[in-house]
């Protein structure tokens, strides 16, 4: 089997590796893009006092889920006043750093409404004009500070749009765990599972290869193991840089791969329900895994190995791992009906993410 892995991100990990923006920067200047609430938890004084002068501006609106409603004003300020800053420092969990992969983008009107109709269209194209991004996770499960896709959302239309493009790659992935010790119980969980899935989505993939392999299986072990003892102790600094460690080995796994159909149907139970991504993209783990089970020896292995022997039950097991963790892991648990499972997972079959799952039918799946 010939296998080919390519991810041009730089990673620099460890407790205390924010105080290495300065030299990463190189003299450049940065426009920070964070959340609200990194004033009150003390993020923005610790970029701030690590940059100083080389801090050019903070864009700290990021709401979850980016919208093209909140989107378009903050980009079109962004490209019209700090269009000679070169990088974007993104530091928060997947929506910033989605946000900042937007904002990389130039179009030649400086207009937001170019950049979606640009996406509508589905094809590749060559940005006008581009930043440098740094990604600094703060939570451990977006993956997205080692990929180059963004995701946003349309909900008036009940529409999403992904961008992806060779130059939305972030440069650098800054991971430090010290930053990850304010987050509540509620997003460490979102977060999680998240990689959790990403991590299994790239087992169950047609474009799973050795070296994906490689990096998925180690990230479940250690997504299984770890998880819920971080749950127990959220101060705690160790669990806090495996977990990180986890997530990212989970990103670095899907970076080559793309999700699968799990995703795929967490687009919908997001714009349909609300329902938060992490939970969103993780509920339906066990019985996709159910249906991937059998169908592919070679995925058999891999999953042997993540999961552990008696692979027969390993969908239970998943099952029961997730509901102790708070998190239902049926449709009807979030209010969809049989009929309307049924016809979103045949829409997500068809979607992008879908395709890429090894195989079996809607119908089997739900069964």
């Amino acid at each position: 089997m010939t296998a080919n892995y390519f991810n041009p991100v730089q990673s620099v990990y460890g407790p205390g590796a924010l105080l290495s923006l300065p030299t990463l920067l190189a003299g450049r200047k940065a426009a920070l893009v964070t959340f609200p609430e990194a004033r009150q938890l003390g993020l923005v004084a610790r970029v701030e006092g690590v940059l100083g002068a080389q801090l050019a501006c903070v864009i700290d609106q990021v709401l979850p889920n980016p919208d093209v409603a909140e989107l378009a004003h903050t980009y079109e300020a962004f490209w019209r006043d700090h269009a000679d800053v070169e990088v974007i420092l993104a530091v928060g969990g997947g929506s910033a750093i989605d946000t900042a992969k937007a904002l990389m983008v130039g179009t030649a009107s400086g207009g937001f409404q170019e950049l979606i109709d640009l996406l509508a269209t589905g094809a590749a194209f060559a940005p006008h004009a581009t930043k440098t991004l740094i990604a600094v996770p703060t939570t451990a499960g977006t993956g997205s500070e080692v990929t180059p896709w963004a995701t946003i959302w349309d909900r008036g239309r009940q529409k999403k749009y992904s961008l992806h493009l060779p130059q939305t790659w972030p440069s650098v992935a800054l991971i430090d765990p010290e930053l990850m010790l304010s987050l509540p119980a509620s997003v460490t969980l979102q977060s999680g599972l998240d990689a959790l899935s990403h991590a299994l989505e790239s087992i169950w993939n047609v474009n799973a290869n050795p070296m994906s392999d490689t990096l998925a299986m180690s990230a479940v072990q250690d997504i299984l193991d770890v998880l819920p003892r971080l749950m127990r102790d959220l101060g705690n600094l160790d669990l806090r840089g495996r977990m990180a460690l986890a997530a990212l080995k989970a990103g670095m796994a899907f970076s080559n791969t793309k999700t699968a159909l799990a995703h795929s149907i967490s687009y919908e139970m997001t714009l349909r329900y609300g329902i938060p991504h992490g939970i969103a993209c993780s509920f339906p783990l066990p019985m996709v895994l159910e249906r991937a089970i059998g169908h592919r020896a070679d995925r058999d292995a891999v999953l042997t190995q993540a999961l552990g022997p008696s692979l027969a039950d390993a969908p239970a097991r998943l099952a029961r791992f997730i509901e102790n963790l708070g998190v239902k892991t049926r449709f009807s648990d979030y209010g969809v009906s049989d009929e309307e499972a049924e016809q979103m997972v045949l829409h997500a079959q068809g979607g992008a993410r879908g395709k890429n799952f090894i195989g079996n039918t809607a119908e089997e799946i739900l069964a």
